[in-house]
């Protein structure tokens, strides 16, 4: 690589919501370009970009895959994002180190609300972003409605650069709407120019005149030449749309049909012409300032099955060397990537995306330098886990490296979390729904030979009482040859306010319990508590030990704490036991117009509607405020989606417990298990 192509370079995210074709399109890229000779499909999982075992057994995208290029002396890395919903950490995370980002939508109105959280995102840390509606060819649409849907979801401004010539449903070529010069496409070819099509004369025109209004709104000049009717002239109109899309003030907008390389090349000369060069990146988001010392940041991790730990990481500032030392850690080798391929190279420049293999203890969104950092650069906030699953190792001998290899599995994807929980004792993996928990279970059994089982996860339910009871007796007495065991109790038990716990004091006069045996009654109170009459642990209650009696030889501290457990085992049925559960508090984004279904959803889950509000930042949006049983929450983010083409999300904390309704409770009472047949824990 020489010099002149490593001072030239753009990071260019590939994103979209899923099948909208951004595999294909990267795939595309990489052939007009001479990358690759030979375009893979997605349906025979020969794609550079879905490379991944878990990618091609599904035909979808799970990871980011990267990829490099050369176009006109520019080294392009192309990082193709997933567009599922279960898997959007990954594109956060990536899109934190790109210069651009490519959005792919198909022609469909009304899919088009399934690019709201994208744009919201990419808005929000201002990262430049275009427009390319692929399939055009498979809608027969008008595509004045298309801009339309398109602009009602951003926020920032849409524009057409480029107005597309249809003949019936097929795409024929296109009009550049900064040249007016119309091109005829052509197979495996670049498009050529051809007289300009005059049926298409007022359509063209609109989009053009729409296009220069936007871009006038922040230049002056522009506007002034609008005002008098003067036609700008086109090296003012590019370098405008340079400005306003390095900003992220505007959005162009391209169409094609990436199967057919139809749309890729104006697609391509466009990101060479506009998209902002790497140091214009640092300097205006990131705040970096200028320097030898080298900064980077990582973007991914990876563990490969032959080389070992990989982190994908952009060079922010300066030069990163074969062997240098970040953060303390002495890196590996340098690559560049193509899907799973690497390329060794010597050196990394400033605005590149390489590997680095052997970053010991380094994580994704970590900043990397040779010094002290004062401020890290920014990451994406870690994805909230909404659904879970219990796993155990098929094989019992397994369960030692277990934690090892989920520890790995969560520097790979840390939209991934597991715990092992105190009350039901299983181990629980978290994620962001049920495709992304079982790639993640498919990458224990390929990467670390862990197979695993899985159940649903038992909810975590607890037990209190609705009436106490006093001088509930209990004595216990053992002989056994030699010195016996002799523990005699009265216990008074009571109910506490919910939320108040566990207490326990004595009242003893006369030292009829002497002080070295109360702890022993303590200890048996607790022990018992911890599986209550209805097989749960058992919460605000207060027990206060008021008598007893000892024997000077044979009573001890544990005598007493077994005469203590059958006072608990004798009085805690008849303070009428009652089952509770987690309440949870759920606070959901919905579009409004779906916000309807969502509070349908959430009261036929016996759920509490506290309230709804339009979401302040985010026009159009509800964010709908709830009480919800934790028992119902384990397959809500799956219906969630299914009502709101699949962009509802919600954050959720535990709130308080419940008593749960007679009804549900004999059932769950009768099930044996505390699962209650659609439960999680957390």
């Amino acid at each position: 690589m020489n010099e002149k192509v490593k001072s030239g370079s753009r990071n260019v995210a590939i994103v979209g919501p899923y099948l909208s074709g951004k595999t294909t399109l990267m795939e595309s890229l990489l052939f007009v370009t001479g990358a690759i000779t030979r375009k893979g499909s997605v349906k025979d999982g020969n794609t550079v970009g879905d490379s991944a075992a878990e990618s091609r057994d599904r035909h979808m995208s799970v990871e980011v895959s990267t990829a490099s290029t050369e176009y006109n002396d520019i080294r392009f890395t192309f990082i193709d994002c997933p567009g599922s919903v279960e898997f959007a950490q990954e594109t956060y995370n990536a899109l934190m180190g790109v210069d651009a980002a490519i959005v792919v939508c198909e022609p469909i109105t009304d899919r088009v609300l399934t690019l709201a959280p994208l744009f919201k995102f990419l808005d929000n840390w201002e990262i430049p972003h275009l427009v390319f509606v692929n399939k055009i060819d498979r809608a027969n649409i008008n595509v004045l409605d298309t801009l339309h849907a398109l602009k009602a979801v951003s926020s920032r401004p849409l524009v057409a650069h480029q107005y597309p010539i249809m003949q019936g449903e097929q795409l024929t070529g296109f009009i550049d709407l900064v040249s007016e010069q119309a091109y005829k496409y052509h197979a495996g070819a670049p498009a050529d120019p051809i007289p300009f099509p005059e049926e298409l004369k007022d359509e063209e025109h609109t989009a053009r005149a729409e296009m220069l209004e936007a871009l006038a709104d922040f230049d002056d000049h522009l506007l002034e030449e609008l005002l008098e009717d003067i036609e700008p002239p086109q090296e003012e109109i590019l370098k405008d749309l340079k400005m306003e899309l390095g900003a992220d003030l505007v959005v162009p907008v391209f169409f094609g049909v990436a199967e057919q390389d139809y749309g890729v090349r104006p697609l391509l000369e466009a990101l060479h012409r506009e998209a902002p060069e790497p140091e214009t990146t640092a300097e205006r988001r990131l705040k970096v300032k200028k320097g030898d010392s080298p900064v980077a940041q990582v973007l991914k991790t990876y563990y490969t099955p032959q080389g070992g730990k990989l982190s994908l990481v952009r060079v922010w500032r300066g030069k990163l060397t074969d062997g240098i030392v970040l953060n303390g850690v002495r890196a590996g080798g340098l690559y560049h990537l193509m899907g799973q391929q690497q390329q060794q190279i010597n050196e990394a420049c400033v605005g590149e995306i390489v590997a680095i293999s052997r970053l010991e203890g380094i994580k994704t969104g970590d900043t990397l330098s040779c010094e002290q950092m004062t401020t890290a650069l920014p990451k994406a906030e870690h994805l909230e886990p909404v659904y879970a699953l219990a796993i155990t190792p098929e094989k019992r001998n397994d369960e030692v490296k277990l934690s090892s290899a989920i520890a790995k599995l969560l520097e790979e994807d840390p939209s991934l979390a597991w715990e092992q929980h105190g009350d039901t004792h299983e181990v629980i993996l978290w994620g962001q729904g049920e495709i992304h928990l079982q790639v993640a279970l498919d990458r224990l059994r390929r990467k670390y030979n862990l197979p695993m089982t899985t159940h649903l996860p038992q909810v975590p339910y607890k037990e209190t009482i609705r009436k106490g009871t006093s001088s509930i007796h209990g004595r216990y007495k053992h002989q056994s040859g030699g010195h016996g065991q002799f523990g005699d109790v009265y216990l008074d038990i009571q109910p506490l306010s919910r939320g108040e716990g566990f207490n326990f004091k004595e009242t003893i006069v006369g030292g009829v319990v002497p002080k070295q045996y109360i702890p022993g009654v303590e200890i048996g109170v607790r022990e018992f508590l911890s599986h209550g009459p209805l097989g749960f642990p058992v919460v605000d209650v207060a027990v206060t030990l008021t008598n007893g009696s000892y024997h000077t030889v044979d009573s001890s501290e544990q005598a007493f704490k077994q005469a203590a457990r059958l006072a608990m085992q004798t009085g805690m049925p008849k303070c009428e036991p009652t089952l509770l559960e987690p309440i949870i508090r759920v606070q959901v984004s919905t579009p409004n117009e779906f916000t309807a279904k969502v509070l349908q959803l959430v009261t036929g889950r016996r759920g509490q509607i506290l309230g709804y509000e339009g979401i302040h930042d985010w026009q159009g949006w509800d964010c709908v405020i709830a009480y919800l049983p934790q028992a119902e929450m384990q397959n809500f983010i799956v219906e969630l989606r299914s009502l709101t083409l699949g962009v509802g999300s919600f954050h959720w904390e535990y709130d308080h417990l419940q008593e749960v309704p007679d009804r549900i409770a004999d059932r769950i009472l009768a099930s044996g298990n505390g699962n209650g047949g659609n439960g999680n824990g957390k």
